[in-house]
């Protein structure tokens, strides 16, 4: 699976600090922190017409590592969503787009680690882009497990929605040079954690099973789909799984702003086989896809 490029993006104007820029002349300096260390935090935003799936959620999350991360001068959600709206109008997007919301800790005054040399605030970055859901939720998805482990608590909390993304690229490196779409990524005790890139559940006889979010992004996605289970009457259960569990799963399913729901057909070469005939994940991406004018909101 690569994503696809899409010419309308040629023209697209991005926002970066405190206003707009044509695609060409949208930079940051080679002294912010993006750039010096990877220090930066982002949210994945998707439109559907014209209103942002749990955009305050998305926000509460961004706002949270950003107070983890000792971030200044963080832009106030009113102050966010009116640069998302001044992006979506000027790019003339009401759906069938994706948003990548970033925010760096900003500007150095001279190269280095500490961030005392941060003197000029955080800064945001909207780039919003045509493109369609990333992952085939019809065909499904190929993964295999990644030798490369997710980051824990004891050295990098997945809590914080960092834009230090090298653990999971070398975790898609392998799934690339495997040829299948994606890679699974283990905890530090072996256990299933996530895929490089969304979040990872399973069924097995009539219950849903996802890992505990402890080494895994706590995905907002993940979160909605918890909530919806409880909601229809779906048994659902956090707990530590392995890629036996996985191999042998009734259905095997990622979630992601990216991607919804999408089927995982083939694990490390095993199929997926169906035993029971399960329905659930398709139970669950309905009731997902019904929910989605409640929990979205107008921004153009």
């Amino acid at each position: 699976m690569l994503q696809q490029y899409n010419s309308k993006n040629d023209t697209i104007q991005i926002y970066v600090g405190d206003r707009l820029y044509p695609r060409e002349e949208a930079k940051v300096s080679v002294f912010d922190s993006s750039v010096q260390g990877g220090d930066a935090i982002w949210e994945g935003l998707r439109l559907y017409n014209g209103a942002i799936m749990c955009l305050d959620r998305h926000l509460h999350r961004l706002h949270e590592s950003a107070k983890a991360l000792h971030f200044q001068d963080v832009p106030s959600f009113d102050t966010i969503k009116k640069a998302i709206k001044e992006t979506l109008t000027a790019n003339g997007m009401q759906t069938d787009t994706h948003i990548r919301l970033t925010l760096t800790r900003g500007e150095k005054v001279t190269s280095g680690m500490d961030p005392r040399l941060n003197q000029h605030g955080s800064c945001l970055i909207v780039l919003a882009e045509w493109k369609p859901l990333v992952y085939d939720n019809e065909q499904g998805i190929k993964v295999i497990s990644s030798s490369i482990r997710r980051n824990s608590p004891a050295f990098l909390d997945s809590k914080i929605h960092h834009a230090n993304l090298l653990n999971n690229i070398l975790a898609k490196i392998q799934a690339n040079f495997a040829n299948v779409d994606a890679a699974i990524m283990l905890d530090q005790h072996g256990f299933v954690s996530e895929l490089n890139d969304t979040n990872l559940f399973m069924v097995k006889n009539n219950t849903v099973f996802t890992p505990p979010a402890d080494a895994c992004l706590h995905g907002i996605t993940r979160g909605l789909i918890i909530e919806l289970a409880h909601d229809i009457g779906i048994p659902l259960v956090e707990k530590n799984l392995s890629l036996v569990d996985f191999y042998n799963a009734d259905e095997v399913f990622a979630t992601g702003t990216m991607g919804e729901l999408t089927p995982v057909v083939e694990i490390d070469g095993r199929k997926i086989e169906n035993k029971t005939n399960s329905k659930l994940r398709n139970q669950l991406h309905q009731a997902f896809l019904d929910i989605i004018p409640k929990y979205s909101e107008k921004v153009v």
